[in-house]
């Protein structure tokens, strides 16, 4: 039984021995490399949380810039077609005044040409009742005076216009 209690002992003192050359020998770099391994992983961790509120700052910021540029382009487009009811209205007035001043030129042509045709219809029919009113008399009437009685008559028209 002894042998068993040295063997025990031996084996305890080479146990307490091996502990003791691994802990001065491989604690310390197990330790430090564990330690830094920790501080990798918890660097990694913080770095990853900062890229993320990075992320969000950005994409809050390109979420206002683009609310600010659909903004702007709904702006525009009202602008735009604000600009082109009013070039509608514009040109739908020149139009109108286009067709205005047309009408009062038809209107004006109409007119002399009515009034034109007026004094040739007097002329004819101072000269017809000349004619006529001569015949009728039985005399013949020289020129100059169909000239004076169709002044006179016309003159006399002109008065009792019927127009």
């Amino acid at each position: 039984m002894l042998d068993f209690s040295v063997t025990l002992i031996i084996t305890i003192f080479n146990i307490a021995f091996l502990c003791l050359i691994l802990r001065l020998i491989l604690w310390k770099p197990v330790t430090k490399f564990m330690a830094d391994r920790a501080k990798r992983v918890q660097d990694s961790i913080d770095q990853s949380e900062k890229d993320k509120a990075d992320a969000n700052a950005l994409l809050t910021q390109y979420s206002d810039k683009l609310k600010t540029v659909e903004t702007e382009a709904n702006e525009i487009i009202l602008k735009a077609r604000k600009q082109a009811e009013a070039e509608a209205e514009k040109i739908i007035a020149s139009g109108r005044a286009s067709v205005e001043e047309l009408m009062t030129s038809a209107r004006k042509q109409l007119e002399t040409e009515q009034k034109a045709a007026m004094t040739a219809f007097r002329h004819e029919a101072a000269a017809l009742v000349v004619e006529t009113a001569g015949r009728l008399i039985g005399r013949e009437i020289k020129n100059e005076d169909n000239e004076q009685y169709a002044a006179m008559l016309i003159s006399g028209a002109d008065k009792d216009q019927y127009v």
